[in-house]
């Protein structure tokens, strides 16, 4: 069975998120849940994370969107073998002004190559990452990267909806996995 694991940024994913959306139409997603969303601990997100793989049916695909990005790149040698690969949307970049300085653990994420297949979707006029930063992302992490277009943060305040255009990428991001549907 398609499992997926929703890892929500700092404050967690509003009702108007689209990951949220996702979760309540899809039976196949499940959030995790680390112990405050609010002021975020790496260690406390990846033990989160550890949990949610644990309670998997299958091996997921992690469909992280923006401070989950980089738990998914700090967690990566620890859930390599254990996850089918991650959908990474808008990667903020640690060193920006608009960073928060609550989530500051999570700041110099590794940089090489994730140990599992991965696809980045970014936004033009991201306020947490320009374009080339998270195209620098990609190429150390060996992933995939798709711009699209001026989405702002890509997140509830984008007025995206249920955001077909990114469950269209997720699928097509599956299938390259090898998985028949979304």
């Amino acid at each position: 069975m398609t499992s997926f694991i929703t890892l929500p940024g700092i404050g967690g994913s509003g009702e108007t998120h689209w990951q949220t959306h996702w979760e309540a139409s899809d039976p196949c997603f499940t959030r995790f849940h680390p112990s405050d969303w609010d002021k975020p601990g790496l260690t406390d997100w990846q033990d989160a994370l550890e949990r949610q793989i644990d309670n998997s049916p299958s091996p997921p695909v992690l469909v992280a969107h923006s401070l989950a990005c980089l738990l998914v790149a700090h967690a990566a040698e620890t859930v390599a073998g254990r996850v089918m690969g991650a959908f990474l949307v808008a990667v903020p970049d640690p060193a920006s002004a608009a960073f928060p300085a609550a989530a500051a653990s999570f700041a110099n994420p590794p940089r090489h190559r994730l140990p599992f297949p991965a696809l980045i979707v970014a936004s033009a006029n991201d306020p947490y990452a320009t374009p080339e930063y998270v195209k620098a992302r990609a190429e150390e992490w060996g992933a995939g990267c798709i711009e699209i277009g001026p989405c702002g943060h890509i997140n509830g305040a984008s007025g995206l909806g249920i955001w077909e255009q990114g469950r269209m990428l997720l699928a097509a991001f599956c299938a390259g996995l090898g998985w028949q549907s979304v």
